[in-house]
């Protein structure tokens, strides 16, 4: 929590100053709590966040410690940018394990563009030594945060479908008619397996997200992510001449209350709003209602999406 380019800070969530002095952070405290429980018309994911915000600056060890690590106080914070240098499945080397076959690079659209950006609003002539320096970050134009922050989203996934195993095959950051198209033709991860083949799209909307009506709901989401990956899916299928077992998008486990939801079908595909932790378990079952695949299956259908995928 409250580690994403886009998400609040535990003050924020709390809607105090960051230097407020600690009674005046526990009367904050209450009122947000009567604010946002559920049984006075609050909204539940907002409540628990207040709840785990309190949890790290409620105690003034802890809120020493959380100021340390969130630039409020005389330590840096941890950089956003752990996978900079590009993107590789993390392994220990005792691990000997299969990996699933990769390709593509996870998040490397969205990175291009960031820094891009980034360097952009710093302004021409301006030295910019670390483009991922947290307190930077945050203090950019929230447009520009959320490129950081979706391909983030899409390096975590794609380090979990790394460890799906060798009966799995992942492309990351694809398109059916190639760059020319732009980021609205762009399918974050397609994941091929015995379960099925699954488009995925990584999100990250900084703070609760909640299914209503098909779609997700809340203060950071853009861009209708469910309806935009079913449009985007359906455009790859027709020209893979592929049927795609169901759409996925993935969230930060603390955006949503459940770490599975399945919604039912969207214009004809399944489609689950899935908690990240709990991915590789719907990757490997699949979503209910749809259909798994043999092994001559996922070979021609393997095949087919080679031929057509393009990488943007």
């Amino acid at each position: 929590m409250f580690d994403s380019p886009l998400s609040a800070s535990a003050y924020d969530v709390l809607g105090v100053a960051p230097d407020i002095d600690d009674d005046g952070l526990r009367k904050a405290y209450r009122l947000r709590l009567r604010e946002t429980h559920p049984d006075t018309g609050g909204d539940a994911a907002v409540f628990v966040q207040v709840q785990r915000a309190w949890g790290l600056v409620g105690e003034p060890d802890a809120r020493a410690a959380y100021d340390r690590g969130h630039g409020f106080g005389a330590a840096s914070t941890p950089s956003f940018a752990s996978e900079a240098a590009g993107w590789r499945p993390p392994r220990a080397a005792s691990d000997t394990r299969p990996r699933a076959r990769s390709h593509g690079q996870p998040g490397g659209r969205h990175r291009e563009r960031y820094l891009d950006l980034m360097r952009e609003w710093v302004g021409r002539g301006v030295t910019l030594d670390d483009p991922y320096d947290p307190a930077l970050v945050r203090s950019a134009p929230r447009d520009v945060r959320r490129l950081l922050a979706d391909a983030l989203a899409e390096e975590s996934t794609a380090r979990i479908v790394a460890d799906l195993g060798m009966g799995y095959t992942v492309w990351h950051d694809v398109s059916a008619v190639g760059r020319g198209d732009g980021p609205d033709a762009k399918i974050d991860h397609i994941v091929l397996g015995p379960s099925g083949l699954y488009a995925i799209r990584s999100e990250d909307a900084g703070g609760p997200v909640s299914v209503r009506r098909g779609e997700l709901s809340g203060d950071g989401v853009v861009d209708e992510p469910i309806g935009s990956l079913v449009a985007r899916t359906r455009v790859m299928a027709r020209a893979a001449r592929v049927r795609f077992s169901g759409a996925i998008v993935v969230l930060p486990d603390d955006d949503v209350l459940h770490p599975i939801e399945e919604i039912g079908k969207v214009r004809g595909m399944p489609v689950a709003v899935v908690a990240r932790s709990a991915l590789a378990t719907v990757l490997r079952r699949g979503i209910t209602g749809a259909r798994s695949m043999g092994g001559n299956e996922v070979f021609d259908v393997r095949t087919r999406l080679q031929q057509t995928v393009r990488f943007v």
